[in-house]
């Protein structure tokens, strides 16, 4: 694979990053009113959490599996039949179960399944999505849509053969959460004034290395695809993407163009991303859209959206607060302290987490 210089990634990602599919419709069963049969390709972590999701709040039936490696089939076979077993259905028949290069391909053959989950490292999101809409499933794409040019090329030709029985979605679960939706709903209408810049960030913890000794280099790079610029896009596509997004949505528009910098400091020896950066996007009607995040050691950090505005700021953050200060002032009731998060705050529904009701809406909507 081409190596790609630190200078030409940041570029490349920060125009991915700015780069969203979403073509959304009510997914049916194969049969009126029966249950989604749904397909799940890159058992990870992640992918099982979202699939597990959906299965709690919706009527889906996780019917296949498809991955490389047998022990994330294996254990994610072992948690899904729980899910499936607390809804009545079957447990995921091993002929359903498909290990290898090729293991998609073999999922989307099988004519019994409605939609697909695609939660593999997100190099191979651009072939898998192509493949499946090209098999007529209903697609759920985990974020980001790919990490390079060439893959949100690929996929902006896939969109454009999607026809209107067809849903495909990208994985952008602050869509769904309730303090985000009013808030921009608020900035839209005028509340606080015209938007004259924004500060975006996302500090984490860094990922844990998987073990790698004794492992073939290829598969070691897979397993640790968050390491790698070339399989992830590094923590601008995976984790900065989401507040990029927000912005996007409230400013109803994408940026112009980007300027950035970016290092890796204190950062584990297997691997190529960049640990921490700042970019700069210019907006229409001239506004600037800083983004700057990191993924060093055990973070005391934040994730916040921050809209400022002629007559008051916005502000939104993962766990702190959803609120608007200045002229229209407003609070979505979410706490920003665990100071003040008391037994009876809780009770009544207080919670630190902004994005609580996320997921549930948004297997909802699928």
């Amino acid at each position: 694979m081409k190596r790609i210089a630190r200078r030409d990634f940041l570029k490349t990602s920060s125009a991915i990053a700015a780069f969203t599919v979403l073509k959304p419709h009510i997914v049916f069963g194969s049969t009126n009113n029966s249950a989604i049969n749904v397909g799940f390709i890159g058992c990870g972590n992640r992918g099982t959490s979202v699939i597990s999701s959906m299965s709690k709040y919706t009527n889906v039936n996780i019917f296949a599996l498809a991955d490389l490696f047998e022990d994330q089939l294996s254990k994610a076979s072992k948690t899904l039949n729980a899910f499936n077993s607390k809804k009545r259905f079957s447990d995921i028949q091993k002929k359903n179960i498909h290990q290898g290069a090729d293991a998609y391909l073999k999922l989307l053959e099988n004519k019994e399944i409605d939609a697909v989950l695609i939660s593999t490292p997100a190099y191979a999101h651009p072939e898998i999505l192509e493949s499946a809409v090209a098999a007529g499933k209903h697609v759920y794409c985990e974020k980001p849509a790919a990490t390079d040019i060439d893959g949100c090329k690929r996929i902006l030709k896939v969109s454009e053969t999607v026809n209107e029985k067809l849903s495909v979605v990208m994985g952008f679960q602050i869509r769904y959460a309730t303090p985000f939706v009013e808030m921009v709903k608020r900035i839209q209408r005028g509340d606080i004034g015209e938007i004259v810049s924004v500060q975006l960030y996302y500090f984490s913890s860094e990922i844990p290395l998987k073990p790698i000794k004794g492992m073939a280099f290829d598969e070691a790079r897979i397993r640790n695809h968050f390491h790698f610029n070339e399989l992830s896009g590094g923590i601008l596509l995976d984790q900065g993407i989401h507040m990029i997004d927000v912005c996007n949505w409230t400013l109803k528009s994408n940026p112009l163009y980007a300027m950035g910098i970016g290092g890796r400091k204190g950062c584990l020896e297997f691997g190529n991303t960049l640990t921490n950066y700042q970019v700069i996007y210019k907006y229409p009607n001239n506004v600037n859209v800083s983004v700057q995040s990191t993924q060093l050691g055990q973070s005391f950090g934040d994730v916040c959206a921050r809209f400022i505005g002629t007559t008051g700021i916005a502000e939104a953050h993962y766990t702190g607060g959803v609120f608007i200060k200045g002229e229209n002032e407003w609070d979505s009731g979410v706490v920003k302290s665990a100071d003040v998060l008391t037994p009876e705050k809780i009770a009544t529904g207080g919670s630190l987490s902004s994005l609580d009701d996320a997921d549930k809406n948004k297997g909802k909507s699928f």
